[in-house]
């Protein structure tokens, strides 16, 4: 019965995303609600961002509908990642500081863990700082993957449906359905961001899809052992931290400010190789929906957890490694190609 809801919601997600991103579209135009082409930014017109409104709402609604406030962490997780998709907004619209964007995404995990969504590896005060700290990076770093059409809602899509068969396996049903919903309103959002984009989901959709995958792997990862808790919270999230790893040591190596902007992700970095920002996108989910499979499978017990997490960690060094062999800071040779990569003020 449980599955049946988790795909009821799922399928109600994707219509309901898939149905407000026309609207939300003619709204941001008619209101300038645009990310206009400038300096790194590859996209050749304005297009909206108010994608992750749409996004949240098909995640939040539907979940809401099947659930209720019957689970506390459920409801925690989905109301701290409205508030941190409401941040996201404000930011695409008016840029704000840093540290007022930390300080809320800061509140928000603090909200989440009190509702005892927790990484527990201590046993002791400092799980819960440790807690929100993992928040707020994977959150962020998840906001960073957002650079290229399709790119994000791809990964969250195949990244979510497996968390949904890890959330079923760990008796965890409410979970399932969050991410079910998650999954599938993606989905509908990427038939307006498929390249070339007619929509982006902006920092509002970015966030919000960092915090919920961030959280609800952290909830499936409460209170098992060490290693089950590594592999727990980085095989799903491999590629962002991937991708993250590669721009933060390329630009310490280059010199260049870590928190700037700039076409150095991974996507940037296939892209040089003669790969289409389709073709990247696909590769990115299959990557994500391979490192997704490897976590359902260790929570079926059948790989060890941390043998698994250890060959995890290496392997993203490694990449992160051989990706800095591609030159991303001299001027490529213009491509029609790079009108449909879209950096935004990454």
């Amino acid at each position: 019965m449980n599955a049946v809801i988790a795909l009821m919601a799922g399928l109600a997600a994707c219509l309901l995303s898939a149905a407000t991103m026309a609207p939300l579209r003619r709204l941001a135009l008619r209101w300038g609600l645009t990310d206009r082409p400038a300096g790194h930014k590859a996209h050749a017109r304005p297009t909206a961002f108010l994608g992750g409104v749409g996004i949240a709402l098909g995640t939040a609604l539907p979940t809401a509908a099947a659930l209720g406030f019957s689970d506390l962490r459920v409801t925690a997780i989905l109301l701290a990642a409205l508030a941190v998709a409401v941040l996201g907004l404000i930011d695409d619209i008016r840029s704000l500081p840093v540290a007022a964007r930390l300080i809320v995404e800061s509140v928000a995990a603090g909200g989440v863990v009190a509702s005892g969504v927790q990484i527990t590896l201590t046993g002791q005060w400092m799980d819960g700082p440790l807690t929100v700290m993992w928040i707020v990076v994977m959150t962020n770093s998840y906001n960073l993957l957002d650079n290229m059409d399709g790119a994000l809602g791809a990964v969250t899509a195949a990244t979510a449906v497996f968390l949904v068969g890890a959330a079923f396996v760990a008796s965890q049903p409410a979970l399932a359905i969050l991410l079910s919903a998650l999954a599938c309103a993606s989905l509908g959002f990427l038939a307006h961001n498929w390249a070339p984009a007619r929509m982006f989901m902006g920092d509002s959709g970015s966030l919000f899809i960092g915090f919920v995958l961030t959280c609800s792997t952290i909830a499936l990862a409460t209170g098992l052992t060490p290693g089950a808790i590594y592999a727990g919270l980085l095989l799903p999230a491999f590629v962002a931290v991937v991708d993250t790893g590669v721009v933060m040591v390329s630009r310490v190596l280059a010199g260049r400010p870590p928190l700037s902007g700039g076409t150095d992700h991974v996507t940037h970095r296939l892209q040089r190789t003669g790969l289409g920002s389709r073709a990247i996108a696909v590769s990115l989910a299959t990557a994500a929906a391979m490192t997704g499979a490897l976590s359902l499978t260790v929570t079926l017990g059948w790989f060890p957890p941390l043998e698994t997490a250890i060959v995890a960690g290496m392997t993203a060094i490694i990449l992160i490694g051989l990706l800095q062999g591609v030159d991303v800071y001299t001027p490529a040779r213009p491509s029609g190609e790079l009108s449909r990569i879209s950096q935004r003020r990454r």
